[in-house]
């Protein structure tokens, strides 16, 4: 099991690349930002772009990976993203793995004047998103219609340092979502069921083993072996609290990796908000908790 974190990008520079240091310290294998332009109860407050963030902390470690987590079709194109990325894996020297997800509603889904995308639609856009964003991502040059995306001679040039590209993690709960990720992905995520807030914290590992289960069903279809995919959790989404102390989270991890998660990714401690957390558990939960799994 590997251990992650996600830092949302709401720090000043001066402030933030100590935050992204400080994590590369501590031994995280990756370390994540959302790929929002806003994100519910911080939307009016210090919030940056995602790729820039990403491209800076590039440049001020060495050794943990970088990604999104999760970037979506709400606001970007295939094309001009894939440009963007197979810079920032350029910058980092083969160190970027990218979170895709359908994107939800709300400000993001707005923002550029259209309506919100009603969930068929954000899964009609998401099936076609992924797999131009593959083959621009993999082939020299890319010429394809489909029904919400474009490319014209998209050139790739000269390619990802990872290969045959940078990895996606797909985040998917759905039918078509999981179809996706088991035919393009290199790991899924799941954040367990945000859509229900009453699912009692005893009751969110249920929901994980039913979505790995359907995960698992996915991959057979596709002719792939479960076990080729990363499965992630993404914590701050149900009712547990495994940040709480170092106990609650060896029980927590624990609890997913008897399960099958392979990579549980924290929240950075942002004082006076949902991901309000004690640093100093935190770094505690870091540097010693996979250790004491027994």
């Amino acid at each position: 099991m590997r251990l992650s974190t996600v830092i949302l990008p709401v720090h000043r520079w001066s402030e933030g690349q100590k935050v992204w240091k400080r994590a590369e310290d501590l031994g995280f294998h990756a370390a994540y930002t959302y790929d929002h332009l806003s994100w519910q109860s911080f939307r009016d407050d210090t919030w940056f772009g995602a790729i820039p963030t990403l491209t800076a902390a590039a440049t001020v470690t060495e050794r943990i990976r970088l990604g999104t987590l999760v970037t979506s079709p709400n606001f970007r194109h295939p094309v001009t993203l894939a440009k963007e990325l197979l810079t920032l894996d350029d910058i980092s020297g083969g160190r970027l793995t990218v979170g895709i997800g359908a994107g939800g509603t709300g400000f993001d889904a707005t923002v550029l004047g259209q309506e919100e995308w009603s969930a068929k639609e954000r899964a009609d856009r998401f099936g076609e998103f992924v797999p131009l964003l593959d083959k621009v991502l993999t082939q020299d040059a890319t010429t394809e219609q489909s029904h919400h995306y474009t490319a014209v001679e998209a050139r790739n040039i000269p390619g990802c340092v990872q290969h045959p590209r940078v990895p996606f993690y797909v985040a998917a709960t759905g039918p078509r979502g999981l179809r996706v990720a088991a035919r393009h992905a290199q790991g899924w995520v799941t954040c367990g069921d945000p859509a229900d807030p009453d699912v009692p914290a005893e009751r969110a590992p249920a929901v994980i083993a039913e979505q790995l289960a359907k995960l698992h069903t996915a991959c057979e279809a596709e002719g792939r072996t479960p076990d080729s995919l990363a499965k992630v959790l993404l914590q701050g989404f149900t009712a547990e609290r495994p940040l709480t102390s170092l106990d609650a989270f060896v029980h927590w991890a624990g609890t997913y990796r008897e399960l099958g998660i392979t990579d549980l990714v924290l929240h950075w401690p942002v004082p006076d908000s949902v991901f309000a957390t004690d640093l100093t558990v935190f770094e505690r939960i870091a540097t010693e908790g996979l250790s004491q799994l027994s």
